[in-house]
């Protein structure tokens, strides 16, 4: 009764607290999105379906308007996020950091090793290495809200503190690996556009239209430089004020927290769902065991599976056990290994990276194919071993 009573006041008093809760809610809302595209790729609708996200508006196709456009308020908020975490949240001193980071680091790597593994000798599969390194952390808390009171709070805010530093890996290998063909006169007017924002931000000015204006022709000159026009979203967000310029004691009218409150029901509610009905419609028309058990979908699934697991809960193993990091508060090593397990949900970001990395419909099929295999496998495991650890007294 007494565990009730603190996530009760816990989700009431804390900022965090009720991010937890409507990111849990908008990853059910996922769910149930990426159920229904499956259902309509599927059905006698699916030619309307991929008609629809194949038609042109102003220059570019419905599917590119989500990806591109869409997901740059995504990104926004995940920058947001970001920043505020670092600044003033779960991660904003070292000792906070370290075990999540730890967690995080290896669930990149080892997935990304896993998948390699799989498709070496492949030139063009190589390319999606990073596909099954990204944690959804909307989808992965929407399992954690389905088991109510039998996750501690400590482990929701580590689960959230590990999806956050695993975005912004994913935000730097977008960055680095996923950007082609750069247009020097576009980049330079968008770096143009991140002075403009830094000025702003150095002026003490906390007027968020300023910054969304600047902001919307950084994204359309990061569009046209060749570089993923998302990342605009990450570096506007970068520059947006956490103070507010005053001696105030409410940080939470800052103009960050504003408009991380203002866009985060849109996004959870809006966009990610809308993102995830255009990206996960996958045919199954004419697939065999042998093209799922192919090396893509494989090494993606695998990747997710077991990569994220043994990458997040071994490298949170020895952190612990050598002292680098302490374990959530309230916890067991059991309930860690299930919250390893649902860091294999990569839903949103590996099929967003996995759009990136491939062109050909049939490596975006298996990406999809091996994504949906990779994250249900991991939801399930994951809410059996929470359920199970749930009942265990912990010591």
């Amino acid at each position: 009764m007494q565990h009730d009573t603190d996530e009760a006041v816990f989700a009431r008093r804390s900022p965090l607290g009720a991010f937890l809760k409507s990111e849990a809610a908008g990853g059910v809302l996922l769910m149930i999105a990426a159920a229904l595209a499956l259902i309509i790729a599927n059905s006698p609708v699916a030619p309307l379906y991929f008609s629809l996200l194949g038609q042109y508006v102003a220059g570019l196709s419905v599917l590119h308007w989500i990806n591109d456009a869409l997901m740059a308020v995504f990104f926004l908020l995940v920058g947001l996020e970001i920043k505020r975490e670092f600044v003033e949240g779960q991660l904003s001193s070292w000792s906070r950091r370290a075990l999540p980071g730890i967690a995080a680091l290896g669930g990149m790597v080892a997935p990304a090793l896993i998948y390699l593994a799989m498709t070496r000798g492949d030139s063009v599969a190589v390319d999606g290495w990073a596909i099954p390194t990204a944690t959804d952390i909307a989808f992965a808390l929407g399992v954690l809200a389905l088991l109510g009171s039998r996750v501690p709070v400590s482990l929701k805010i580590f689960l959230t503190a590990l999806a956050i530093i695993d975005d912004l890996g994913a935000v730097v290998i977008i960055a680095l690996f996923y950007t082609k063909g750069v247009s020097l006169p576009m980049l330079g007017l968008a770096f143009a556009c991140i002075v403009a924002l830094v000025v702003l931000n150095r002026l003490n000015v906390t007027r968020l239209w300023a910054y969304l204006g600047i902001g919307a022709l950084l994204w359309l000159f990061v569009l046209k430089s060749g570089v993923h026009a998302t990342l605009a979203g990450v570096a506007l967000a970068l520059t947006i004020p956490i103070g507010d310029g005053s001696d105030s004691d409410e940080p939470e009218h800052s103009p960050l927290h504003t408009l991380e409150h203002l866009l985060h029901p849109y996004v959870a509610f809006l966009i990610v769902p809308i993102f995830g009905f255009a990206n996960a419609g996958v045919s199954f028309t004419g697939m065999t065991p042998a093209s799922a058990l192919a090396p893509v979908p494989l090494g993606i699934a695998l990747g997710l599976f077991i990569g994220k697991q043994i990458g997040v809960f071994g490298f949170s193993w020895v952190a612990v056990k050598a002292g680098f990091g302490a374990m959530p508060a309230k916890t067991n090593f059991l309930q860690l290994y299930g919250v390893a397990l649902l860091c294999g949900i990569g839903f949103t970001m590996s099929l967003f990276i996995g759009a990136l990395a491939f062109d050909s419909p049939e490596l975006g099929k298996a990406t999809k194919i091996g994504v949906l295999l990779g994250s249900c496998a991991s939801a399930l495991a994951g809410a059996v071993v929470l359920r199970l650890a749930g009942r265990a007294r912990v010591g």
